[in-house]
């Protein structure tokens, strides 16, 4: 996987996580599902290992990684409630 791949797969990532927030925040259950699917099939290009980055490329991906996280929170902030209310 070359650099440029690595980035557009963390771009396409946090691109599906931004939309996966709203959808969320809409209540919109099928398409968040849909997006996480998608969202893991895009990950799957992390399991053969990835070259490391250096200066731009390398600031870039902790970029979108800080993005990818805090739309992991903002989630996590609908669903958790949701999933507390059927479980309780």
């Amino acid at each position: 996987m070359t650099s440029t791949e690595v980035l557009s797969m963390y771009e396409n990532i946090a691109g599906l996580t931004s939309k996966m927030v709203v959808a969320a925040q809409v209540s919109d259950w099928n398409t968040l599902d849909r997006l996480e699917n998608q969202c893991a099939a895009q990950s799957v290009g992390t399991l053969g290992g990835m070259p490391a980055l250096e200066g731009s490329a390398r600031q870039r991906k902790i970029d979108l990684l800080k993005q990818i996280m805090a739309n992991d929170r903002a989630i996590r902030d609908v669903t958790e409630p949701w999933m507390g209310r059927l479980n309780g």
